[in-house]
């Protein structure tokens, strides 16, 4: 499928959905899942891809249902809940903000692992690549469409032959090794924790406009991309933790993958995968970045965040909004742990995709089996995740829910004292 000048064929919108997924998914969340579902981490990479499948399909119905893109907000506000579609985009830039900071700890863990100079270096250049990107946002340069193909066909092949390598020398007591005896309840809660590593197919629905033939397009790739996503994950739980076994990823859940490449490959191993963790948070840090400025451009553009965040800088870059951004993932780094930054994340997004779902369900977008499916399955899953959270990290629960109280009951108040765009 070839593209029109200036707009995204097929080819480059996979890849975006894909690298926009994997860039610091796995990376980020496999300690994280196998620590909670053990030997079934990797059917929770399956529960939680199958979640987003039904809310990748609500969200390319929706888009077609409008034509349009801007994702959850620019639906909501289409059936005139303004108050909603305020209140959810304030909770899913959140989302991207801890997503960010996730993707921006895992770069300064795989980094500081290689380096091995001290517990600061992590912290450091986890907000050093922050910046970076910040910087290069206000320039106005991102990574085309064809950088990032090849991105993610490095990071693809980088990732599969690792879990090959696991999986040729097939050990399923690994996967057991020095944790709780494994059920389908534990998997389903892993699912959950880890929604985030499937949260990045969503930032193509901000580029609607710029996509050739995206009726046709944007499902296509969306939805394949998912599948490939979730075989690829699938894929590196079962064969990383099969090389150096589920006590040692969780041991070294921030840097579990180059701990694998090292023991299959030796230091061309480890140089590997780091060279990949970084190709990966890095591209990640800088698409969400860049995407989540503009969503929150759209949304002051739309009266729900003050006036004062919708400018430009004579390049066209919504300056306020990425230096803003960028700073909080910054506080982020230095003083939140990835797992709470995970299973916060997640539940930013499980949220988000059960109401596109419930959504796409109430107008009859797409077979309401599917959108059904997804709002009913993302609804579960935000209450096994608030359970989770409730035994394992209660502050961050609390974090949470005090910054929904504000974006439900003060952003009214706050936006009339600091003053919005008129919508």
């Amino acid at each position: 499928m070839s593209a029109t000048p200036s707009k995204l064929g097929f080819n480059a919108t996979w890849a975006m959905a894909v690298g926009g997924m994997i860039g610091g998914g796995i990376f980020s969340t496999l300690g994280v899942v196998v620590g909670i579902a053990g030997a079934l981490a990797w059917l929770s990479f399956v529960a939680a891809g199958v979640i987003a499948l039904a809310a990748g399909y609500s969200y390319v119905k929706l888009a077609a249902h409008y034509n349009r893109g801007g994702g959850a907000f620019t639906f909501l506000l289409a059936i005139n809940q303004r108050n909603f579609a305020g209140t959810l985009a304030w909770v899913l830039i959140v989302g991207y903000v801890l997503t960010n900071a996730v993707y921006a700890v895992t770069f300064g863990e795989y980094l500081g692992h290689v380096i091995g100079l001290g517990p600061w270096v992590p912290r450091v250049t986890g907000i050093a690549i922050i910046a970076l990107f910040i910087l290069l946002n206000l320039r106005g340069v991102g990574v085309a469409g064809g950088v990032e193909i090849l991105l993610v066909w490095f990071k693809v092949i980088a990732l599969l032959g690792l879990a090959s390598w696991g999986l040729i020398h097939w050990d399923p007591p690994a996967l057991s090794r020095g944790v709780p005896e494994a059920n389908l309840l534990a998997a389903l809660f892993g699912a959950a924790s880890v929604f985030m590593a499937y949260e990045g197919f969503q930032l193509l629905t901000y580029d609607y406009e710029d996509i050739d033939n995206p009726k046709r397009t944007l499902p296509l790739a969306v939805l394949s991309a998912i599948v490939v996503v979730i075989l690829i994950y699938v894929t590196v739980a079962l064969g990383t933790t099969m090389l150096i076994g589920a006590d040692q990823v969780i041991a070294h859940k921030e840097v579990a993958l180059a701990i694998a490449g090292e023991k299959a490959f030796g230091t061309v191993g480890l140089v590997l995968v780091t060279i990949a963790a970084a190709f990966s948070t890095g591209s990640a840090i800088n698409a969400t970045l860049f995407a989540t400025a503009r969503l929150a451009h759209r949304v002051a553009t739309d009266g729900e965040l003050p006036a004062a965040v919708d400018h430009h800088n004579r390049l066209g870059v919504p300056d306020r909004a990425v230096v803003g951004l960028g700073v909080i993932a910054a506080v982020l780094v230095a003083t939140g742990s990835l797992i709470a930054l995970v299973e916060a994340a997640s539940l930013t997004f499980l949220f988000t995709f059960a109401v596109v779902c419930t959504l796409a369900f109430r107008l009859g977008a797409g077979h309401r089996l599917i959108t059904g499916f997804g709002a009913l399955a993302g609804a579960l899953a935000c209450i096994a995740l608030v359970v989770q959270l409730l035994q394992s990290d209660p502050l961050a629960l609390v974090f949470l829910g005090v910054l929904v109280v504000i974006a439900l009951f003060g952003r009214p108040l706050l936006l009339r004292k600091l003053g919005t765009r008129q919508p």
